[in-house]
């Protein structure tokens, strides 16, 4: 009976013995598999060639040539954040380039010839991107004017025609208002912030504050970021191989060729009108996004000027 107990403890032993041989195999096979499944997707799912690094400021940087104070490290705490926020948010940084590519050529010029420096292109670009947006408070176009400020300047703007939407003549509006406010605040640095609060508000943030340099003033959080913004996205869109953007010619946005037609009465159907020269009444709109109804009053019999693309570039209307 003792020898039958021996035994029968000899095999339990042998047992538990063999269980945890084979657990231990398990556990180390299946490791294995854990490991290589991790390391397999890591491997999938990270690209080699994107690397994520802080950004390299320039040492120059200046706004309309009047330098920015680099050696004050609250004024470059705000200066890389603009700089990481639109060199990493590349997809917007892409379409700014190929919209650029197609509307510097009709406001540079327009700049240069009212003394406005080149570097407020950028200033249309951090207002609406370069498209014909409308803000909450009723800003609009690319240079987002306000109705009363247009009409103060001599736009029209109503329900029928808004010529905010005309980039040239909208264009030639923020000249006059930027070198009406240059005359005031001496340097373009203050006209800018200005052009984004509006006068009354960086007149009272001035005399609140007892200061007169933008980058000394404690400003709201847009008007405080606006210049830094304008700085990184005209250094990105200058200098876009130095960020990490590669764009060929073939991907940039492009001006259609369009020619000109003088209207000096109404027009009762814009699609009407549209078919006489082989285009649809979308593909007019979007060369006079100015013309806000499918019809155009004219009761004054005011001559206007419609933009109407060549022929060809455009698919046929069915």
């Amino acid at each position: 009976m003792k020898i039958l107990k021996n035994i029968l403890m000899l095999l339990g032993v042998l047992l538990v013995a063999g269980s945890l041989i084979f657990a231990v195999n398990s556990d180390g096979i299946n490791g294995t598999v854990n490991t290589a499944i991790a390391n397999d997707s890591i491997e999938k799912n990270v690209a080699n060639e994107y690397h994520i690094s802080s950004i390299d400021i320039p040492e120059d940087l200046n706004f309309a040539g009047e330098s920015v104070p680099q050696q004050d490290p609250e004024i470059m705490e705000r200066v890389d954040r603009e700089f990481l926020v639109n060199t990493y948010w590349q997809s917007n940084a892409l379409l700014l380039m190929k919209r650029a590519h197609k509307y510097f050529p009709v406001i540079e010029p327009i700049l240069a010839k009212n003394g406005i420096p080149d570097d407020f292109k950028y200033l249309a670009v951090a207002e609406s991107g370069l498209t014909n947006v409308v803000s909450p408070a009723g800003a609009t176009g690319f240079w987002q004017i306000m109705r009363e400020t247009g009409r103060e300047y001599g736009l029209e703007v109503n329900s029928n025609v808004d010529e905010r939407y005309h980039l040239e003549k909208s264009t030639e509006v923020a000249c006059k208002y930027l070198n009406r406010w240059k005359k005031k605040y001496g340097t373009w640095t203050l006209t800018a912030a200005a052009y984004n609060a509006g006068p009354g508000g960086i007149n009272k943030y001035m005399r609140t504050q007892q200061v007169d340099d933008y980058y000394d003033l404690l400003l709201g959080q847009e008007t405080g970021r606006y210049v830094f913004r304008i700085m990184a996205i005209k250094e990105i869109l200058s200098n876009p191989e130095k960020y990490g953007f590669h764009l060929e010619k073939d991907d940039m946005y492009n001006a259609v060729p369009s020619f000109t037609v003088e209207v000096d009465k109404p027009i009762a159907s814009f699609a009407n009108f549209s078919k006489k020269y082989e285009i649809n009444y979308k593909i007019l709109k979007r060369h006079n996004p100015w013309l806000r109804e499918p019809h155009l009053n004219n009761n004054s019999r005011r001559e206007y000027t419609i933009e109407i693309p060549n022929k060809g570039y455009y698919r046929e209307s069915k």
